[in-house]
């Protein structure tokens, strides 16, 4: 289903993937793990050196994970680490793979006044890694739709 959100949504993908990479200092980091900048770029596919490193966003619809259903967890495609367990994925009709609810410790948030918008940042919490914003419209039990780039995670299944 086509919707107005859908046509903001991918209004602002365009844009984001074009301006966003100069909006933070490349190689920034709000974690633990601290690599250079060269040691990211030779680690991260150039898209998700975008993402990750420079808090770029995907275009809607082209992550294989946003149609992942199997068992197992979302991880940081920068360190590896646990970030949301497929128990909490639904469908947000958005384009990008959506949570409500992310590993406890795991998702990192600050503010994002970019756009001329205030929005909530998720970023991993062990590398700074953007992973993408988190939104007040998901559903129950928190009530929050992380809306995550592909691209930032990779998926485990789960063995058995």
């Amino acid at each position: 289903m086509v919707t107005r959100r859908f046509f903001v949504m991918l209004g602002m993908a365009g844009t984001t993937s074009l301006v966003a990479p100069s909006l933070r200092a490349a190689g920034s980091s709000k974690g633990t793990l601290n690599r250079s900048d060269a040691e990211w770029r030779k680690q991260l596919s150039p898209e998700q050196y975008a993402v990750l490193r420079e808090g770029g966003t995907e275009m809607p619809f082209t992550s294989p994970l946003l149609h992942e259903k199997r068992a197992g967890t979302f991880i940081c495609a920068g360190c590896d680490l646990a970030l949301f367990s497929s128990t909490t994925k639904f469908d947000s009709g958005t384009g990008w793979p959506s949570f409500w609810s992310a590993i406890k410790g795991a998702v990192g948030t600050s503010v994002d006044r970019s756009f001329g918008a205030v929005r909530t940042e998720a970023h991993c919490s062990r590398c700074g890694g953007h992973l993408g914003h988190i939104f007040d419209d998901g559903p129950k039990p928190t009530g929050l739709r992380y809306c995550i780039d592909g691209v930032a995670m990779a998926f485990t299944p789960s063995v058995g």
